[in-house]
């Protein structure tokens, strides 16, 4: 059973998440990570929030530390515990913010993974048998790996946004921030194919403002075009862990390796910071780094 103070404290992180919808925009996906990070806590804590001190949330990450969270992890709950206080002491909920003198744990900066472009080659060929269903599913893969999109982007592409005469998509983001995506000539054909071979087939007659969607002329959840990423790996006989994201980073990485300026890819991604883009060209210096030692007589 709820006590007053637990019903009282997420009523409280009810109205936060509110406010990271309405007022900050910040996509469901985030919110809902917020969400999920807050409530850890609160299972943690138990009582009042007006309560909560220092200590307390020194107590709470000894005890993320013990359950094996990473360090990644807790920086992340520090972030949202942060902006939750500083949210309760703006509506004069609590006195004092018990965060401000804590520190974020320091975190190494985790190297994306990429695919090399011989294994997006294999992992894009034409499938054999071209049924609706195939060919949408390699127009979604090629077009994920054109354009760099989120997956929730692709899923939630709607016709309209997808140019072919000009070859760009226009896409609408992280905080309904509006970004321009051009794709090559190739990727258009593909996608043309697919509307008008496959796309009729898969609407059965119904109409719907997405570019992909099922079987049953649905649109896709992001868990469903997870599995047919892996499915299309194995098909392959790709061995490497592949996923969406795998596919955007692969994406930006080829990019700046092949001559790309680092502020135009960041315009693709759709990153608010820089620095955020920053992490690829660390990804090619990898790749010097072993192409020197590999062929140097003194490497």
């Amino acid at each position: 059973m709820r006590t007053p103070s637990i019903r009282n404290a997420l009523e409280q992180l009810h109205r936060f998440l509110q406010s990271l919808t309405i007022q900050r925009r910040l996509s469901p996906n985030t919110t809902a990570a917020y969400g999920a990070d807050l409530r850890s806590f609160l299972r943690f804590h138990h009582g009042s929030l007006e309560t909560v001190t220092r200590e307390q949330i020194q107590n709470y990450f000894r005890f993320c530390h013990q359950q094996k969270i990473s360090a990644r992890s807790n920086a992340r709950r520090l972030a949202a515990l942060r902006a939750f206080f500083g949210f309760l002491h703006q509506q004069g909920i609590v006195e004092v913010n018990p965060l401000t003198d804590i520190d974020t744990p320091k975190i190494g900066q985790a190297l994306p993974k990429v695919l090399s472009e011989s294994e997006v080659n294999t992992l894009l060929q034409r499938p054999a048998r071209p049924t609706p269903l195939a060919l949408r599913n390699h127009a979604m893969l090629h077009l994920l790996y054109a354009s760099g999109l989120r997956v929730s982007e692709l899923v939630n592409l709607p016709v309209t946004s997808c140019n072919l005469a000009s070859g760009h998509l226009r896409i609408l983001g992280k905080g309904d921030k509006e970004r321009i995506v051009p794709f090559s000539a190739i990727t258009g054909a593909i996608i043309r194919d697919y509307l008008e071979q496959a796309r009729p087939h898969l609407l059965k007659g119904k109409a719907s403002p997405l570019l992909f969607c099922s079987n049953r002329g649905r649109a896709m959840t992001r868990n469903r075009f997870w599995q047919i990423i892996r499915q299309a790996a194995l098909a392959a006989g790709l061995t490497k862990e592949i996923s969406p994201h795998i596919l955007r980073h692969s994406f930006a990485t080829h990019l700046l390796a092949g001559g790309a300026d680092l502020r135009s890819v960041q315009m693709m991604l759709g990153h608010a910071d820089i620095a955020t883009t920053q992490i690829y060209t660390h990804v090619d210096t990898d790749r010097l780094k072993s192409i020197h030692r590999r062929f140097h007589p003194r490497g």
